[in-house]
C-alpha cells in the first residue's frame, strides 16, 4: 500500500493571467511558481521518494525540475494520462469570457455530461477514467518494485487531480468541482484492497509526515482506525 503524493503545478504564466492552458505550448511556471517550485524540493527533503512520474507538459517537468536535481537517484516517467484536459476549442481562451459560453454551466453542475468543442476536445469522464486509470497502474507498480511503504510522486493538473480525488472518495463526478487545489499544493493519497484513503487534500506545508516510523500501526493494514487517525504511519 504506497503513499501517492499528487503534485499540482506550480503557478503558471497561464494562470497568472486567467487563461485556460491546456495542452497550448509555451506555458511554464511564472516567477512565483518558480519558487513554489524550489520550496517543494524543500518540502520533500525528509521523505524517500521512491518514484516520479509527470504529466508530459513543460509547466509540470518544471515544477519537477528541482526536486530531480537535488535527487540524482529519481528519474521522470512521463504519461500522457497525467496531461491536462484537452479542452478542445476553449484552449488557450480567457477565462472569464469562457464564463459566459452556455456549456460553462454544465461544467459546473454537471460535469459528467460536459464534453469540450472541438476535434482536439474530449469529456471529463474520459480525463477521470485515464487519471484514474494511471495512478492505479502506477501505484500497483511501485508497490511491486518499491515494496508496500513506499512513497511515490506523480505531477499533474488541477481538473486531473480533482477527478482523482473525487475517485478515492468515492464522489461521482458531478461533484469534483467542490474540491479545490492549490498550485503546487500536495494531495496524498494511499489505495488498499479495501478503500483508498484521503491523507490530505492541497497541503502546501509540511511534508515531513510521510518519512517512515518505527511506530507500531494503530490498525490493521487497509482498516479505517476507529475514533480517528493517530499519526502512526
Amino acid at each position: 500500500m504506497p503513499t501517492l503524493l499528487l503534485v499540482r503545478h506550480g503557478r503558471s504564466t497561464a494562470n497568472s493571467a486567467g487563461i485556460l492552458a491546456g495542452w497550448a505550448p509555451g506555458v511554464d511556471l511564472d516567477a512565483h511558481g518558480e519558487q513554489q517550485a524550489k520550496h517543494l524540493a524543500e518540502r520533500l527533503a525528509a521523505v524517500p521518494v521512491s518514484q516520479v512520474v509527470s504529466s508530459p507538459l513543460d509547466r509540470c517537468r518544471q515544477t519537477l525540475a528541482p526536486l530531480l536535481e537535488a535527487r540524482p537517484e529519481l528519474t521522470q516517467r512521463l504519461d500522457e494520462r497525467l496531461g491536462e484536459c484537452r479542452y478542445g476549442d476553449w484552449t488557450g481562451r480567457p477565462l472569464a469570457e469562457l464564463a459566459g459560453e452556455p456549456l460553462w454551466k454544465t461544467v459546473q453542475a454537471h460535469p459528467s455530461a460536459a464534453v469540450f468543442p472541438g476535434p482536439e476536445g474530449e469529456s471529463l469522464r474520459e480525463l477521470s477514467h485515464r487519471a484514474v486509470e494511471s495512478v492505479r497502474e502506477w501505484d500497483a507498480e511501485v508497490e511491486r518494485e518499491h515494496g508496500p511503504d513506499a512513497v511515490w510522486l506523480a505531477c499533474s493538473h488541477g481538473d486531473v487531480i480533482k477527478t482523482i480525488v473525487a475517485d478515492a472518495l468515492g464522489l461521482h463526478l458531478d461533484n469534483f468541482q467542490r474540491i479545490s487545489v492549490e498550485p503546487c499544493s500536495v494531495t496524498a493519497i494511499r489505495y488498499t484492497p479495501h478503500r483508498p484513503f484521503l491523507l490530505r487534500l492541497g497541503d502546501t506545508g509540511d511534508l515531513s509526515g510521510f518519512a517512515p516510523s518505527t511506530d507500531k500501526p494503530a490498525a490493521p493494514a487497509g482498516d479505517a482506525v476507529v475514533g480517528g487517525d493517530t499519526g502512526v504511519r
